[in-house]
C-alpha cells in the first residue's frame, strides 16, 4: 500500500538509462523501404512519404517548393475542393513539406479510415495535373507574403545568414524573390513532379495504431510505382561571404534589430558534433543558459535569445539569434563575445553542468515518448545516415562528458572571428 506520508526519492534524469523503440522494416513490391513504430493507445496513425525532391534538385528557384505545394492542388479526377474535403470528411488531415534534400507528403488519420485515404494519395503521387490558375494563386499569395516578410526585419536576417554561411548559389543558401515567383512555369513542375515524385525516390515512415493489413495496403496502392530509382545526391562547395560584419537597414520606422551570428559548421558525422550540442546548451540552447541569464535576464537587453545548430545533412552552421531594441544591438553582440569568452576561460561548475545534463535527458525523454515522436527520432537518424548507435552514443556523452572537454570545445569553436556578424534594423 502506498504511504503518502513517505516522500518518493528524486533521481536525476542524467542517471536515466533511456531506450529508443526499434522499427520494423519491410519492403514494398518495388523495393520501397518502409519503417514503422507499431505502438499507441489510440485509434489513429501518421503516414510519411519522403521524396528526394528538395531544392538541391532544382534548375530554378522555387520549382521544388512550388511543385511540393500544388501536389494537392488538383489531379486528373479530383480539383483542390474534392481532395480537401475527402481528407476533411474523415477527420484527416493531410501537409506537404519541403526541405533541402527531400519533400514529403504527411498523413494522419483514424486508423480506421486508412484504406480509403490512400487512395487518394496514390492520385496525388501519380495524377497531380498543376492547374494553370492554382499555380497562379500560389504566386499570387507567395508575392504578397513576401512582401510583408520583408519588412520583416528578423525575416530578413534569416534569409541573409545562410547567404554568409553557404553563398547564394548553395541550396542552404539561396532564397525567393518576386522575380521567381514570376518566373514559374506549369511545365516546370510538371518535370520535376514526373522526374522526382513520378519516377522518383521514396522512404515511407509509419507510426501509431497500425491496422493488421497495413503493411498490404501499402502494397496494394504504392507497390506498383515506379519510385525507388537510385538518386545521386548532388554536393555543393560552400562558399561564405569574404566580409564577416553587415550592418543594413531594412526597416527605418522600426525598434527593433534582427542580431544574428553563425560560423559554419561540421554535419553530425563529425566526432565533435554530439559533445557540441552539450556546450550549445550550456551557452543559449535553453531558457536557463548563459545567453538568457545575461542578455534578457539581467541586462534585459531581448525577450529571448538562442544557439542551435542548424539542421541540415551535408553541412551544418552554430548559429546565435535574437531581436533586441535598436539601441542595444551593439551592446547584444558584445555581451554574446563575453559569454563565449567565459566559457573559453573558466570551467563549468559541477552544479550547472549536472543541470544541463538533466535537461537535456529530459528532453530526450520526452522526445521519445510516444509512437508519432519515436519515428520521427528515427527519420532524423535514417536521412543523415545514421543508425541507433548514435542516439545512444549521444546518451552516453551528455552523460559523461566533462567541464574540461567542454572548455576545450568552447576554444576550439568558440572563436569570435570564426562569427558572421549580422544586424538588421
Amino acid at each position: 500500500m502506498l504511504n503518502r506520508n513517505l516522500t518518493p526519492n528524486i533521481i536525476d534524469a542524467v542517471h536515466l538509462n533511456l531506450t529508443l523503440k526499434p522499427y520494423e522494416k519491410s519492403l514494398l513490391s518495388n523495393g520501397v523501404p518502409i519503417y514503422s513504430v507499431n505502438a499507441g493507445a489510440e485509434d489513429v496513425l501518421m503516414i510519411e512519404l519522403v521524396f528526394n525532391a528538395g531544392n538541391s534538385f532544382e534548375e530554378q528557384n522555387t520549382i521544388a517548393f512550388a511543385t511540393n505545394h500544388l501536389l494537392k492542388n488538383g489531379t486528373s479526377q479530383k480539383n483542390a475542393f474534392q481532395i480537401n474535403e475527402h481528407f476533411e470528411y474523415y477527420g484527416a488531415y493531410l501537409n506537404r513539406s519541403c526541405h533541402h534534400e527531400y519533400a514529403s507528403v504527411t498523413l494522419h488519420c483514424l486508423s480506421r479510415h486508412l484504406s480509403v485515404l490512400l487512395p487518394v494519395i496514390r492520385e496525388i503521387i501519380t495524377e497531380s495535373v498543376f492547374p494553370q490558375e492554382e499555380l497562379e494563386i500560389f504566386k499570387q499569395n507567395s508575392k504578397q507574403q513576401l512582401s510583408v516578410n520583408l519588412h520583416k526585419c528578423d525575416f530578413v536576417a534569416n534569409r541573409l545568414i545562410d547567404v554568409y554561411l553557404y553563398g547564394m548559389n548553395h541550396p542552404y543558401g539561396k532564397f525567393n524573390n518576386v522575380v521567381d515567383y514570376d518566373l514559374l512555369q506549369t511545365q516546370q513542375l510538371k518535370k520535376f513532379y514526373q522526374q522526382y515524385y513520378q519516377n522518383g525516390n521514396c522512404i515511407i515512415f509509419a507510426a501509431g495504431k497500425l491496422p493488421i493489413d497495413f503493411q498490404q495496403q501499402l502494397n496494394n496502392f504504392f507497390g506498383d510505382l515506379n519510385i525507388s530509382q537510385p538518386v545521386n545526391n548532388p554536393e555543393y562547395i560552400a562558399l561564405p561571404a569574404l566580409q564577416k560584419k553587415v550592418r543594413i537597414s531594412n526597416d527605418p520606422n522600426g525598434v527593433q534589430g534582427a542580431i544574428r551570428l553563425g560560423r559554419p559548421f561540421p554535419n553530425r558525422h563529425h566526432p565533435d558534433f554530439k559533445k557540441v550540442m552539450i556546450l550549445n546548451n550550456i551557452f543559449g540552447g535553453f531558457f536557463g543558459s548563459r545567453l538568457m541569464s545575461n542578455i534578457r535576464e539581467d541586462k534585459g537587453y531581448t525577450y529571448g535569445i538562442s544557439s542551435y545548430l542548424q539542421n541540415n545533412i551535408q553541412q551544418s552552421g552554430w548559429l546565435i539569434s535574437t531581436e533586441a531594441g535598436k539601441d542595444v544591438c551593439e551592446a547584444t553582440i558584445q555581451e554574446i563575445y563575453k559569454e563565449m569568452e567565459l566559457l573559453k576561460e573558466e570551467l563549468i561548475t559541477d552544479e550547472e553542468l549536472l543541470l544541463v545534463k538533466n535537461y537535456m535527458m529530459g528532453t530526450n525523454l520526452g522526445d521519445i515518448d510516444g509512437p508519432f515522436q519515436i519515428i520521427a527520432r528515427w527519420k532524423n537518424l535514417i536521412i543523415n545516415s545514421l543508425d541507433e548507435s548514435y542516439f545512444y552514443d549521444s546518451m552516453n556523452t551528455i552523460k559523461n562528458i566533462t567541464a574540461e572537454e567542454l572548455k576545450e570545445l568552447s576554444n576550439k569553436y568558440l572563436q569570435p572571428d570564426d562569427f558572421f556578424e549580422l544586424v538588421v534594423i
